[in-house]
């Protein structure tokens, strides 16, 4: 969410500028008159769009897909309200304290103004297939009912609580077509986003409390299948003394934390995309001071892995004012700095800053390889005159056409004055007190061109074939139990970390010291319903000693590895899960004790998941059958070869 960044009362400078993050009142802009004009989008029907997919959701590679495998490109926008609007000062029921004057009662914008299926109407004319649904997690434990006033064109919605409206505008999108995904936006019902308690997902709540209410909406909407994502949390930034990292296994560990609640709405609910954001904001924005907006740049080398591989979508946001660097302050404000805004950067430029901050991750055959949609990006449309930011808009849509990007604008809906005045010209559609609408695709806009050029673009259709994938597992600090069969047993190798791949994966990489190892299910043999053996001694090496002098983990005959477990830096244990056939017994030594040890060719070869470690692979066709480490030669149990046998 864009906002406008403050310093805030009664702090030091120097604390309040730590937390400001991408926000700042974008400028005003004049339209280019030389644009060429678009078609207008296609305007679906409720029963026209319902019948174009059907849901749940999942991935297959760099695309989501929809339940018959079919591309189901996120065509959205955000609907806001939901996660508050109250600027946090003055008067909460006074309307001029309200982001741009809109004082939503903390439910979806426009319900006091026009009925809601009037709104899906206006929704579908626009051209766009899935709504982002922001909410504060005060919505969920709200029991006061909106006021009368809130809903005034809906007066079947009078005397709910914020939930129940919420409620209701989840069924009538979903029952005219629309994919819903649900965004974590805020804690409290403070507009986002700089120093206003809202900075993590653990701001004002416990990491427990966070998930808790996930899995409590998880569970409320899993029977109705539009309803298809869980979007975690909003622009995650530092507060006033901390910075969220990613990987570091503390308790601003947005990589861990989001990892765990992925998993726990997963098993609520099975069918759900999980989504999520990276670093929108680290360090304090003055040049003597690190900082920087890295967004999924951490993700090249430690990306997160579900119980269910098909279930993970990366997202992140990008606006013209603020920049890889640059928090979006206005220029000598608290909090600006002189790094570029992305309006800064030529086409070319801004093209490799997207690739570099986001759209990497849609490689194939990477640990990785994931969709990424871009959730939310935007302009100030109608009545605005700012070039630098028009120019922009063209250049970051047409990137979105070229890369055939998922995206949602930022935001769809916003109040204007009787005259068609917008209070919000960002706003693709506004409604003034009477309900009537202005919309991005009357005349006026300077954005429709543009728009209509996105909605419109030709894209990626029908059947995605399946894909293989490549997962990380990461013990630096923990276990990482993505396997759901040994999340609901007992711990297999106390005390030590553990690693398991999920169910439909096997081991097949391990790296020296650093704790990190490799799933994957290229030609993947199935399990069977046999016991799965964890392995601490040299009982099961057979067929002849493959590590003279090494001590040897080997999974038993007909058994592969699915997981580990380290003690320090050094080996523990191996799990090993049965197949359903016969396994090949012969195999080869993998040394990886002097320097890396990969296939030239396959999966996640080209990427580095264990940054300045040897790093041992089998084959694509092979399966992990044995891990060999020593304690002779100061090198401290860590693995330094493994046995790969073939599949066949």
């Amino acid at each position: 969410m864009r906002a406008v960044i403050t310093a805030a009362r009664g702090l030091p400078t120097a604390l309040a500028v730590a937390a400001l993050l991408a926000t700042a009142v974008p400028g005003a802009a004049a339209a280019d008159p030389a644009a060429a004009p678009a078609p207008a989008p296609v305007a679906l029907t409720g029963q026209q769009l319902a019948d174009s997919w059907t849901g749940p959701l999942s991935t297959r590679g760099r695309y989501i897909v929809d339940a018959n495998g079919d591309r189901f490109k996120l065509k959205a926008s955000n609907w806001a309200g939901a996660q508050g609007t109250w600027q946090g000062s003055g008067d909460v029921d006074d309307v001029a304290n309200h982001q741009a004057r809109q004082k939503s009662n903390n439910i979806p914008l426009g319900l006091d103004r026009t009925p809601i299926d009037r709104i899906m109407a206006d929704f579908h004319a626009v051209g766009i297939n899935s709504i982002r649904l922001p909410f504060a997690n005060a919505m969920v434990h709200d029991t006061t009912p909106v006021p009368d006033a809130a809903v005034t064109a809906n007066p079947q919605l009078k005397g709910k609580t914020p939930l129940q409206v919420f409620d209701a505008v989840v069924a009538a999108l979903t029952a005219d077509g629309f994919a819903v995904i649900l965004n974590n936006h805020t804690t409290s019902y403070r507009f986002c986003c700089g120093l206003d308690g809202n900075e993590r997902w653990n701001s004002g709540q416990s990491t427990a409390q966070w998930i808790d209410d996930w899995v409590f909406l998880a569970n409320r909407y899993k029977a109705d299948k539009r309803v298809v994502g869980a979007d975690l949390r909003n622009e995650v930034r530092r507060d006033t003394w901390d910075n969220p990292n990613w990987g570091w296994g503390d308790s601003h560990d947005e990589y861990a934390a989001f990892e765990e609640a992925g998993n726990r709405i997963l098993q609520a609910d099975p069918d759900m995309l999980v989504i999520m954001e990276g670093i929108n904001w680290y360090g304090i924005p003055a040049a003597p001071f690190d900082h920087g907006r890295p967004m999924l740049t951490p993700v090249r080398n430690l990306s997160n892995t579900l119980i269910n591989s098909g279930k993970l979508v990366y997202a992140a946001h990008f606006y013209a004012y603020t920049g890889p660097a640059n928090t979006g302050a206005a220029d000598g404000s608290a909090g600006s700095t002189s790094d570029p805004r992305y309006q800064d950067f030529t086409p070319e430029q801004l093209a490799q800053v997207v690739d570099d901050e986001a759209l990497f991750v849609t490689r194939t055959g990477q640990h990785f390889t994931a969709p990424v949609w871009i959730s939310e990006f935007g302009a100030g449309g109608r009545g605005s005159a700012n070039a630098k930011e028009q120019a922009w808009w063209r250049t970051f849509t047409d990137i979105l056409v070229r890369n055939d990007t998922d995206f949602a604008q930022w935001p769809l809906v916003g109040w204007s004055d009787t005259a068609g005045t917008p209070n919000d010209n960002w706003a693709l559609i506004s409604y003034d007190s009477t309900g009537r609408k202005t919309s991005v695709t009357d005349a006026g806009d300077w954005r429709v061109t543009d728009w209509n050029k996105l909605v419109n673009a030709p894209s990626r259709t029908g059947q995605i074939a399946p894909v293989d994938h490549w997962n990380m597992l990461d013990l630096d600090f923990g276990d990482q139990n993505v396997s759901a069969t040994m999340r609901a047993r007992p711990d297999w190798s106390s005390g030590n970390r553990k690693g398991n791949c999920p169910d439909t994966q096997r081991l097949t990489a391990l790296a020296r010291s650093s704790n990190r190892g490799l799933c994957t299910d290229v030609r993947q043999p199935a399990k069977s319903t046999g016991a799965w053996t964890t392995v601490t001694d040299e009982r099961y090496v057979t067929h002849g000693d493959w590590a003279s002098g090494y001590n040897k983990l080997q999974c038993p005959d007909n058994t592969f590895a699915t997981g580990y477990s380290v003690n320090g830096n050094a080996m523990a244990a191996l799990l090993c899960a049965p197949a359903d056939h016969a396994l090949p017994l012969n195999g080869r030594n993998v040394w990886f004790d002097h320097g890396d040890n990969r296939p030239a060719t396959g999966g996640s070869v080209q990427s580095d998941w264990a940054p300045g470690y040897y790093k041992g692979q089998c084959a694509d066709d092979e399966y992990l059958a044995g891990v060999a480490y020593t304690w002779k030669w100061n090198h401290g149990g860590v693995p330094d070869a493994l046995l790969c046998r073939p599949l066949n």
